[in-house]
């Protein structure tokens, strides 16, 4: 007898999302001299981080890979805990359910769901941005207001959607002529819409966005991802 890597058999491509979880979780947190099947429920968040971060480099095929305060947003997200420090989540372990059986809070998704629409929207559309560290991308659109309020008018960055699975958003900074301060959330682009125009090209057409958080011109940012446009073509 040999041991095989985990299988998963599905009847369905809509059982394909948690298929990829069920095998995650046992490639990452399986004893190499278990009982057959048997992993563990519960395991320490560190362990989960590199194991996320592992998988979005070699799914992206990017070496660029995530970054503390990417996890401290992961964190919050898995955790439903907004109120915590980074400190407080690295003492904690993440159960399976939390993983990919609870639903997100006021979501339709799991985390693993929407983390693996990310890796989708990310590999099929996006790696050049990404490992350009042109995108922050796990980020709450909470600390986005808080980043982009004291900047000046047509600031802004790119996330990851909370709302969508696999989709992302553009979030700018208005200044009114009194000062005032007001941060706009674009509708979440998905793989579709930038398979019709890209991301970069998209950024150029939006004459109000102006410099990429903190302060680099669009231009300068996205430049070298711009497509040279056709004159008369149509």
């Amino acid at each position: 007898q040999v041991l095989s890597l985990p299988i998963v058999v599905i009847v369905h491509g809509n059982q394909d999302n948690n298929a990829k979880a069920t095998v995650l979780w046992d490639n990452a947190f399986s004893e190499i001299d278990r009982v057959p099947f048997v992993v563990a429920e519960r395991v320490p968040w560190e362990k989960m981080c590199d194991t996320l971060n592992l998988k979005f480099m070699a799914e992206v095929q990017t070496t660029k890979g995530l970054l503390k305060e990417h996890y401290f947003f992961l964190a919050q997200k898995i955790f439903n805990d907004h109120s915590a420090s980074l400190e407080d989540f690295q003492g904690r372990s993440v159960s399976w359910a939390q993983f990919n059986k609870e639903i997100l809070p006021g979501r339709g998704f799991t985390f693993w769901q929407w983390f693996d629409g990310v890796l989708d929207l990310t590999k099929r559309c996006l790696k050049s941005y990404w490992s350009d560290r042109l995108i922050i991308g796990f980020i709450s659109k909470q600390y986005v207001c808080k980043l982009l309020s004291t900047e000046p008018d047509g600031t802004f960055l790119l996330r990851f959607s909370d709302s969508e699975i696999g989709g992302v958003t553009i979030a700018h900074v208005i200044r009114g002529k009194d000062g005032s301060s007001q941060v706009e959330n674009i509708q979440p682009f998905s793989a579709k819409d930038l398979s019709i125009r890209s991301l970069g090209d998209r950024i150029r057409d939006l004459g109000q966005l102006r410099n990429l958080y903190p302060n680099t011109p669009k231009d300068q940012a996205f430049g070298s991802h711009y497509n040279s446009e056709r004159l008369g073509a149509g």
